[in-house]
């Protein structure tokens, strides 16, 4: 039995939002908690072990980013090949809100992902300190990363509500003759009042 394609792009969204989910975890639990000082002549120079925060910080940001393109684009994929217009689709009030909500858990959680990625990579980068003789070379705060990975899986789950509704008012739309010729609302207006 062949799964359609949409099941495809809603497999594809989870499996792009646990993928995040799991390198923002892995990310925070790698992390150390601060780097060791070595002093030296009116500076310091901070020695960090290698470890894969940096780049497993990315890889997350880049998989929420996915997952999130994957569930717009399932949102607004054809039902049997036929195109559904944007106006049936968010005529559905719950669906308009979900879709919203989606967006900004996404934002949210792709923007905390990046900053802590980027603030680790910083202090990486900018290592050799000035001035303070008691420098303890931190590194990014604990626990924002593994914040962002909740806040991608999060994401990920809105936009699976968000697919799950779409197909609702998809299948609505053509059985109710709204894409037999009908007024571009009236597919959806049965779910309104369920």
């Amino acid at each position: 039995m062949a799964v359609s394609q949409s099941a495809q792009l809603g497999m594809a969204t989870a499996f792009f939002g646990a993928l995040s989910f799991l390198l923002s975890i892995l990310g925070e639990l790698n992390k150390p908690p601060h780097g060791t000082p070595i002093r030296g002549r009116g500076v310091v120079v901070c020695k960090f072990p290698a470890d894969p925060t940096v780049a497993l910080g990315a890889l997350s940001a880049v998989a929420a980013a996915c997952g999130a393109g994957v569930g717009a684009l399932a949102v607004f994929f054809p039902y049997n090949g036929k195109p559904v217009p944007r106006k049936a689709l968010f005529d559905y009030t719950l669906l308009y809100v979900f879709f919203h909500l989606a967006i900004g858990i996404t934002v949210a959680g792709i923007a905390t992902t990046a900053w802590v990625t980027a603030s680790e990579a910083m202090h990486r980068v900018r290592n050799v300190q000035g001035g303070d003789p008691e420098y303890a070379c931190p590194t990014a705060k604990t626990g924002v990363l593994g914040g962002a990975a909740f806040l991608n899986l999060d994401a990920s789950l809105f936009w699976l509500l968000c697919l799950m509704l779409a197909g609702n008012v998809k299948e609505e739309y053509f059985d109710d003759g709204g894409g037999g010729g009908g007024e571009v609302g009236d597919g959806v207006a049965g779910l309104e009042e369920k």
